[in-house]
């Protein structure tokens, strides 16, 4: 499973997103690939699931793809809840 974090410029703040998805997958027992990018680079990207800011991820939302919208990026509890039914 790949899971893709979006930001705007895939610099500063996917990273610190990518840290703490892998902390919540560990905290989860589970196991993915997580890498980062910038949204324009998440365009021709394939993963299972992209996860970002709202207004970041929403303009990747083509009705197929998994989008996990966070609020809070410093939020392991949020982005917990928000993967695990996905995974």
């Amino acid at each position: 499973m790949k899971i893709l974090v979006v930001c705007g410029n895939g610099l500063g703040s996917s990273f610190i997103m990518e840290l703490n998805v892998k902390k919540a997958l560990l905290e989860l027992g589970k196991e993915a690939e997580v890498t980062h990018t910038d949204l324009t680079s998440a365009t021709a990207e394939k993963a299972d699931i992209y996860i970002g800011a709202g207004d970041i991820v929403d303009q990747l939302d083509n009705g197929v793809r998994k989008i996990v919208r966070i609020v809070n990026m410093m939020s392991i509890q949020e982005i917990k809840l928000k993967l695990e039914p996905l995974l």
